[in-house]
């Protein structure tokens, strides 16, 4: 889903990850923190920046958080005749550690993901339909592919237990320098190669079957990201673990995270566009000089400008998304050209045409969300009831057998089209995104350095694109900034951290 289902990366490493301290090591000398600090973009990434930041560098700097449309981001709800819904972000996988702990610190609540049926359809017929009886489905998955499904449980477990090392280098104080030094830290060459091969290869070498992976891995990938199994085998596993049992999501919306970020971190949003960011020598009010970021923004009509001791771009730095200029740096800032899938959520109220999916009669359907293969004649991604953000995510039994369905299409569906899909419908809202990276492995991560205290926290989208992978690519910013601003390079990208915290405890 958009940006997506798939905010899972997780951990088994238990409550003390979420008691633990944020301070450096106490022996550490620190210089006088920076009096100004630039957050660009109030997303998931941005607002969890801000949070971080406030717990390294104290009560005294003043963060300035830019947001030129709405507070989350990607993290965003339609409403249909009142009552508002997940657009954006919508599910959040239960070992998401960073997630769980925004929510408990804002006192936010949880709400269960829906327990509906699922089936997957190929243009002519559903090729497999979920059972609410757990030994009917397993037979099922064993008579069409064997122990395959036991097979990829395992292979999920195995990527994500690793992962789960992130949260104990975070619960350190250890930070990054790139995405890839990050992922080689978890997972080795292992991870590294996942990013430069297709999730296609990665599995057919580990001997899944075509109609395994057509049937069952390509659809959750048309779900979650919009794109097959070309993209990379990464993000693929990120996807895969999305599909898991346990999903949740946040009661009154994914999106309150972000605004509850931004008031605990005490920072200043201003409502604008960045235009330019410009690297210029100021001089000090004691004689000195030194190196400042001025930034220049557009606020309505008008335009203004501030200066900056360090800058997060927290905001994908692709000219649709955010048309930033860097001036006069040397070097140059590195340019990217990052391609975003475009992807449009359309939500309608009406009551489903059952009969292109399934000869059964309407009251006998019995799914909740239909999925779909790599069919090119397929004007649909996948289509599935979903409930009002206020409430519990297991709708209630229609009267009149109709129901509010997201659907998830490249294109903006044509009248035609919804017609054809529902018998009749009440109302229909649309909602276009660039929502996540076209992968196209091999990728090559931007840089988290953009100069000496300029970060870009956005870059981890090309391994993966993720709330929980945006909350983690935040806490790492915050505290690399942190570190490279007090010259703590020993706790920058340092070898062997598994083993060595391994024996620290």
């Amino acid at each position: 889903m958009v940006r997506t289902a798939v905010d899972l990366l997780s951990s088994r490493l238990g409550l003390w990850l979420l008691l633990c301290s944020w301070g450096c090591p106490g022996s550490a000398e620190l210089r006088a923190p920076p009096d100004k600090i630039a957050i660009i973009g109030a997303g998931i990434g941005g607002t969890s920046a801000a949070y971080y930041l406030r717990q390294k560098f104290g009560k005294d700097v003043k963060i300035d958080l830019f947001e030129k449309g709405e507070v989350g981001g990607r993290l965003a709800t339609m409403t249909v005749q009142g009552q508002e819904y997940e657009a954006g972000g919508s599910v959040i996988h239960p070992l998401n550690l960073h997630m769980k702990r925004f929510v408990k610190d804002l006192g936010l609540s949880a709400t269960q993901g829906s327990d509906g049926l699922m089936g997957v359809y190929n243009g002519e017929r559903l090729v497999f339909e979920e059972s609410r009886w757990f030994i009917i489905n397993m037979i099922k998955l064993v008579w069409h592919y064997g122990l395959q499904f036991l097979r990829m449980h395992m292979w999920v477990e195995d990527i994500l237990d690793k992962f789960m090392r992130i949260y104990r280098y975070q619960s350190h104080d250890y930070a990054f320098s790139s995405v890839e030094k990050l992922l080689h830290a978890l997972g080795g060459n292992d991870f590294l190669g996942m990013l430069n091969r297709t999730l296609l290869e990665t599995l057919q070498k580990a001997g899944f079957s075509e109609k395994f992976l057509n049937e069952i891995v390509v659809p959750v990938m048309r779900v979650n990201y919009g794109q097959s199994a070309n993209i990379n085998g990464f993000v693929g596993a990120v996807s895969l673990a999305g599909a898991e049992s346990g999903l949740w999501a946040v009661e009154g919306g994914n999106k309150l995270v972000c605004s509850g970020l931004l008031q605990a971190s005490k920072s200043n949003l201003i409502s604008g566009s960045v235009m330019y960011i410009e690297e210029k020598t100021r001089i000090k009010q004691t004689g000195g000089s030194t190196k400042m970021y001025e930034v220049v923004y557009q606020t309505g009509s008008e335009t203004y400008s501030d200066f900056y001791d360090i800058i997060l771009v927290a905001t994908p730095l692709n000219r649709k998304m955010s048309n930033i200029t860097f001036l006069n740096f040397d070097p140059p800032v590195e340019e990217f050209h990052q391609y975003y899938q475009h992807i449009v959520t359309t939500l309608v109220k009406g009551q489903l045409n059952t009969t292109i999916f399934s000869h059964r009669a309407i009251d006998n359907f019995g799914l909740t969300a239909v999925l779909t293969t790599d069919n090119p004649d397929l004007f649909i991604n996948s289509i599935g009831i979903v409930s009002p953000v206020k409430e519990q995510n297991n709708p209630e039994p229609s009267t009149d057998g109709t129901y509010v369905w997201k659907i998830f299409s490249q294109e903006t569906l044509t009248k035609g089209q919804i017609l054809k899909l529902f018998l009749s419908y009440d109302y229909a809202v649309t909602k276009s995104w660039l929502a996540y990276p076209h992968y196209k492995p091999p990728e090559k991560c931007p840089s988290i350095i953009l100069h000496d205290r300029l970060y870009y926290l956005s870059g981890i989208e090309c391994a993966a694109s993720a709330m929980e992978m945006s909350a983690i690519a935040a806490h790492n910013a915050a505290l690399l900034a942190y570190h490279r601003w007090n010259k703590h390079t020993d706790m920058i990208d340092q070898e062997g951290l598994y083993e060595k915290l391994k024996t620290e405890l």
